[in-house]
């Protein structure tokens, strides 16, 4: 299937496995090339089957979410190749392990029992270099940094931001899509993305998920 989004699965539960990977089969544009029932044999699936984009379970045996997530893109790194796209797969109460899995790589995360066009959609939107994040689990995920401390003052790197980033890191902090703050502070999408990678830079931040994980932890929106 020349073209198609590769897909792989790593997760411990054979049913959910067998509904995935008939999903993803179903459609045009996306190949389903390997699943695995743990995070060790995830790793093993990645290296064998190189898949575009990584469907990733956080609790399971043997080796989790978060360990396996480090592992795969590390050997992509080693091997010199692209890292694969993973999309974390959590629940309600996982939100600090998948903050985690962030922080270690991975380029968004989804409730397990999202609606399976918007799965769909999160695979071909991170396979084309954008982040996810679940709304349902962003605020779950908000709740979560609510409820720890508040750090004492913003990072200094923080600072170095220019009013007009500051907005812009602002807005995208909330969810705002590019062509959202663009349209709301009536700049351009190429200009908005422009401040996008210069306060990813500035931050030391790999993309809008660690932007928003960034934002929360340190207190920066309400």
């Amino acid at each position: 299937m020349s073209g198609a989004i590769r897909v792989g699965l790593v997760d411990d539960q054979a049913l959910f496995r067998t509904g995935i990977r008939m999903l993803i089969s179903s459609q045009p544009d996306l190949e389903f090339v390997g699943e695995a029932a743990d995070g060790a044999e995830g790793v093993a699936m990645a290296e064998a089957s190189r898949p575009d984009v990584v469907l990733m379970d956080i609790r399971m045996p043997v080796m989790d979410g978060i360990e396996s997530t480090r592992q795969i893109l590390a050997r992509a790194d080693e091997r010199g190749s692209d890292r694969p796209r993973i999309i974390v797969l959590t629940t309600f109460d996982l939100d600090e392990a998948a903050t985690r899995a962030i922080r270690g790589g991975a380029s968004g995360f989804l409730l397990k029992d999202a609606d399976p066009e918007f799965l769909l959609a999160a695979i071909r939107t991170v396979h084309a270099g954008t982040s996810v994040i679940a709304a349902s689990a962003t605020r779950e995920l908000f709740e979560h940094f609510d409820s720890q401390p508040a750090a004492a003052t913003p990072p200094a790197a923080f600072g170095s931001l220019t009013a007009r980033e500051n907005d812009i890191f602002l807005l995208a902090a909330r969810g705002l899509s590019n062509s959202e703050i663009a349209a709301g502070e009536f700049l351009s999408e190429a200009t908005v993305k422009t401040h996008i990678s210069r306060i990813l830079g500035k931050l030391g931040l790999r993309d809008r998920v660690q932007l928003v994980v960034y934002a929360f932890e340190h207190r920066l929106v309400d």
